[in-house]
């Protein structure tokens, strides 16, 4: 193996250790990816997953400084074609590979930088945060899955973006306790947290459950090497969904839901079965 070659494999392998700290449960479905798809992926998630530990975590730092450092050295990377970050290493090397364009990229820098100073959302705020922080990622992800075959990317764009509005809308309702008390943060437009009704939750999970709706027939025809795995996240959120829609308003605003570990088990193997027997 060259020293090149070491680079890069050593530098994907710093992804992948993100990726298994920071989520257990996105790591899990990883694993069921077919191999070709698996270090992409990761190289996807470390690197927005360090630019959302800029605004949600470093709070003894200059946080407009460090995310604006992040961005230069972002585009300095995906430009030159090497960063000694090997978070972004690996990033910019599955965006020149796979064609991610610069817009998504950049939508999503917009979002975090939205972190940064608002507490509130109107509607157009609110669509453009969930456009930037979920929809663009799962369309870097549809990217990968695609190979290059730019049509059958555009044939499952909308469902990709439905799938990750819905998991972004599906955390802001499980955080908003968190995202409240330690960020300030009410994500959900016209929503007071300090009165957050049961009116309220009703409204966001219709709209949450029309994503999903619209997200899975998109995942039915995804490439067979990653629809079990986009599959599985699926099924562990909607899981959560489940959890979340049967608790009342005032339960949401003081607990934080989550899927058992037995309950992941469980979803793993029959997710499984039924992929096996092409039954999603």
């Amino acid at each position: 193996m060259d020293h090149s070659t070491l680079f890069d494999k050593t530098c994907f392998e710093c992804s992948s250790l993100i990726t298994r700290r920071y989520s257990t449960s996105f790591s899990m479905g990883i694993r069921l990816f077919d191999t070709r798809f698996r270090a992409p992926i990761c190289g996807i998630y470390g690197f927005v997953r360090f630019a959302d530990e800029i605004v949600d975590t470093f709070h003894d730092y200059p946080k407009e400084i460090l995310l604006q450092r992040f961005r230069e050295d972002t585009r300095r990377a995906i430009d030159e074609g090497i960063s000694l970050n090997p978070v972004l290493h690996s990033f910019q090397k599955v965006v020149r590979e796979y064609n991610i364009e610069w817009p998504l990229i950049d939508a999503f820098l917009q979002s975090m930088e939205m972190d940064l100073d608002n507490t509130t959302y109107n509607e157009n705020a609110y669509d453009q945060y969930i456009y930037g922080s979920a929809e663009v990622v799962g369309l870097m992800c549809l990217r990968v899955f695609c190979e290059g075959k730019d049509a059958e990317y555009q044939r499952l764009k909308e469902p990709a973006r439905h799938l990750g509005a819905a998991f972004q809308k599906v955390n802001f309702l499980r955080d908003i306790k968190s995202d409240f008390e330690e960020r300030g943060r009410v994500y959900f437009p016209g929503v007071d947290f300090k009165r957050f009704t049961q009116q309220d939750k009703i409204a966001i999970e219709a709209d949450i459950k029309a994503d999903f709706d619209a997200a899975l027939e998109g995942i039915r025809h995804l490439p067979n090497g990653a629809r079990l795995g986009v599959y599985l996240a699926y099924k562990y959120y909607t899981q959560l969904f489940i959890k979340i829609k049967k608790a009342p308003a005032q339960q949401i605003a003081q607990e934080r839901f989550r899927v058992s570990d037995k309950k992941k088990i469980y979803l793993l193997f029959s997710s499984a079965l039924r992929h096996q027997f092409n039954v999603l």
